[in-house]
């Protein structure tokens, strides 16, 4: 016997307790991405017939390295927020869905670490 109301024992409970940053989370590297996408998918067709040493000098501009850098987090982010969701809904034993989110977390940030590492060497030459 409880003395709680039926609110007061499910308070605290339900998908809204931890998904709704999850869902934000999502929504504003979307928003992000599309003006970084623009600019990338603008700026690469301005260059398509730029030799190798003008692009890597392109890349090598702060502006562009900063934004470069900034694309590089909002991709590999919402990538795997995106994958997390797709997992979680989609693998049903408990042991496969923990270990592929894992697996998908730390490839991620593994490749966001390359990319911006390989940005900064030619950034800094």
């Amino acid at each position: 016997m409880s003395l709680r109301s039926p609110l007061g024992k499910v308070r605290g409970l339900g998908s809204a307790k931890e998904g709704v940053a999850h869902w934000w989370a999502q929504r504003m590297t979307a928003v992000a991405l599309v003006p970084l996408l623009i600019w990338f998918v603008a700026s690469i067709c301005a260059m398509a017939d730029a030799e190798y040493n003008a692009v890597r000098d392109w890349i090598a501009t702060p502006m562009v390295s900063i934004m470069l850098v900034l694309m590089t987090v909002a991709v590999f982010h919402h990538a795997q927020l995106g994958l997390q969701v797709v997992l979680e809904d989609y693998v049903h034993t408990e042991w496969r869905k923990i270990a592929s989110i894992a697996i998908v977390k730390f490839t991620a940030i593994g490749l966001a670490v390359a990319t911006i590492f390989s940005i900064v060497k030619i950034a800094l030459g």
